[in-house]
């Protein structure tokens, strides 16, 4: 089997004028949330020193880790890549990590910026919290998408049972 399917009806691509239909909330709440994180590291109050150097080095490591699975779903969708919830026609990414979790791309993400926040302070996870919370009701807009792009996307959810984390959601 390929890596993606191609959709059931071909489309042109989508005009600037139509750009906002994609999803633009969900865009600008996402990167509005991501720089928020990454700045909330340099606010107090910081993890305490007790437990600061444990939570430093469990941090890196999911940051390491979730920003390389994140790298790989990207690298696997192509083209296909996009921020918006609509997906573009160039075709369903079924294998990789995304035989794993069919929204790999946020499952990386969530880790990376919870190990950041674990690395960094307590308010950045919680940031990070809000963060996994736009994501997940992203996805569910994006699965409506898939689903009246691709008629086989039904089939790959039900062999991919996991949204983004995989034996949870």
């Amino acid at each position: 089997m390929s890596a993606l399917a191609t959709p059931s009806s071909s489309s042109s691509a989508e005009s600037p004028e139509r750009a906002g239909s994609r999803g633009l909330g969900w865009v600008l709440a996402q990167f509005a949330l991501i720089a928020a994180v990454i700045l909330a590291g340099f606010v107090p109050p910081d993890w305490p020193d007790s437990v600061q150097g444990l939570l430093s080095v469990i941090g890196t490591v999911l940051a390491v880790a979730g920003g390389a699975f994140a790298v790989w779903a990207a690298r696997t969708l192509g083209r296909s890549l996009t921020p918006f919830p609509k997906p573009l026609p160039h075709g369903l990414a079924t294998t990789g990590p995304f035989a794993i979790v069919r929204h790999p791309v946020y499952t990386g993400g969530i880790a990376f910026f919870l190990g950041y926040s674990l690395w960094a302070t307590i308010p950045a996870l919680i940031l990070t919290v809000a963060l996994a919370l736009v994501w997940a009701g992203k996805v569910r807009v994006e699965e409506r998408q898939l689903r009246q792009t691709y008629p086989g996307y039904g089939d790959y959810a039900e062999r991919v049972r996991r949204r983004i984390v995989p034996f949870v959601y």
